[in-house]
């Protein structure tokens, strides 16, 4: 495991373009274009102020830098760094900016949400969507990226709206039978729409492409509901994630919950694995390793802090939710599910430093990793099952069903890691904190 230097950065805004070749990372109203492999700077754009928001276009020709203060984005292009773009929004402000799934138009959502304009960068045409509506995840694109899902609210009532991207007509428009909608998400296979209702109700919603109503799935009433959800990448299950502390995963046959993963505060299961962080030097013993050797080895840093497995029961760090608070910090509000369908990774919001892992095929809990500190983000290998994860230290914690090692991160000074993204290819990942980024490349492991 190799680790290149530190780079500039703010905003946590560095990501890999699509097409794995570059990395683009802001710094201030500076954004950089660097080369992958070489992390050489290849161009420097400046942007008429701070950056905010970066998005790469689908085919990595293009990225848009949005300076929402100034109600500004400008769109660069990687293939004629002469050529760029500036959109305006005037006295309309600007909240939101995202490509369309072809990397040629843009959407603009206006303060208070009064309408989402539509640039072409072909064309240079505009044309404008009323009535979007301001809610968590309003606006969502099937994967092969041929039709577009919009959240609207008129008259006091929620709608969706489907639109062909090819050309932006409106192919269908229904109501929603919810209170105050919070989200919308394309199911990987684009042929179910999962809506979710606020947080004060909870109910789920399944719409086909033609709008009907497939099932409504409700767990209980009168308490917090819906926090967070996902889609297993062969759309077979939906993983709802809620304040009652559990997950409840529905199969794609008949919309009814298969089982609920609960996360209390002891861990009883003597199957269960529970991976400790420890902040000592360990003694090398190779029979006792968790982990391969290998991966031991090819990091000198790792003396610093190392994982033990706990004997079960095992109490783990609880946080009493503070009651009376608005979004009280209770509930799953992370959760994810690996590449290869088999694993879902999770975080209960009032046991900040655990990370569970769940088995898919099995339908029961693998192993939970108890960090020193408070989860702050996790993502999976696009490419097999091993999870990233990162605590705001400098260590980064990488598990896989052969075991789990941490990593620091050899840099100088404070690099408090807050957030982390993968190379398409999973062969390296990001590490960004909120001055500073680095690139970690691991070894290639064989997948069995």
């Amino acid at each position: 495991m190799n680790f290149s230097e530190l780079f500039k950065l703010s905003g946590l805004l560095g990501k890999f373009s699509p097409d794995g070749k570059r990395l683009a990372s802001c710094v201030q109203y500076r954004l950089v274009i660097r080369d992958v492999n070489t992390l050489q700077i290849l161009q420097l754009y400046t942007c008429l102020d701070q950056i905010q928001y970066i998005e790469w276009s689908s085919d990595s020709l293009f990225i848009l830098c949005a300076m929402y203060k100034r109600g500004i984005v400008q769109v660069w292009s990687l293939e004629q760094p002469d050529w760029h773009c500036k959109i305006d929004e005037g006295s309309a402000g600007l909240v939101a900016s995202c490509w369309s799934p072809d990397g040629r138009h843009i959407l603009n959502t206006t303060e208070f949400h009064l309408r989402i304009t539509v640039w072409s960068l072909c064309t240079k045409s505009v044309s404008y969507i009323k009535y979007p509506k301001a809610c968590q995840q309003g606006i969502a694109f099937t994967k092969d990226g041929r039709y577009m899902a919009l959240a609207e609210r008129r008259d006091c009532k929620d709608f969706i709206s489907l639109f062909v991207c090819s050309d932006w007509q409106l192919l269908r428009h229904f109501d929603t039978e919810t209170q105050d909608l919070f989200g919308i998400e394309w199911a990987p296979n684009g042929c179910v729409l999962a809506v979710w209702d606020t947080c004060l109700e909870y109910k789920i919603l399944l719409y086909s492409l033609d709008g009907r109503l497939l099932s409504t799935y409700r767990a209980y009433e009168w308490s917090l509901g819906i926090k967070s959800i996902a889609w297993s990448p062969s759309s077979q299950f939906l993983a709802i994630g809620s304040y009652d502390e559990k997950v409840r995963i529905l199969n794609h046959v008949t919309w009814k919950k298969i089982t609920e993963f609960e996360h209390p505060a002891t861990i009883t299961n003597p199957k269960t694995i529970v991976y400790k962080e420890v902040e000592k030097s360990p003694s090398v013993d190779a029979e006792r390793l968790s982990f391969p050797p290998r991966a031991l080895a090819s990091s000198l840093f790792s003396t610093q802090s190392k994982y033990d497995i706990s004997q079960v029961p095992v109490s783990l760090q609880y946080v009493k939710p503070i009651a009376d608070r608005a979004n009280p910090k209770i509930g799953i509000g992370m959760l994810a599910f690996s590449t290869d369908n088999c694993f879902l990774a999770t975080r209960n919001d009032n046991i900040p430093n655990a990370v569970w892992i769940w088995d898919i095929q099995k339908l029961k809990l693998f192993v939970v990793l108890e960090q020193l500190c408070a989860i702050q983000s996790f993502q999976w290998d696009p490419r097999q099952p091993r999870l990233a994860i990162c605590t705001g230290n400098s260590k980064v914690y990488l598990w896989s069903p052969a075991g789990c090692v941490s990593v620091q991160v050899p840099m100088e000074g404070d690099f408090q890691i807050l957030s982390l993204c993968w190379h398409s290819s999973g062969d390296s990942v990001a590490l960004l904190s909120k001055d500073n980024f680095c690139v970690c490349y691991l070894e290639r492991e064989e997948v069995k």
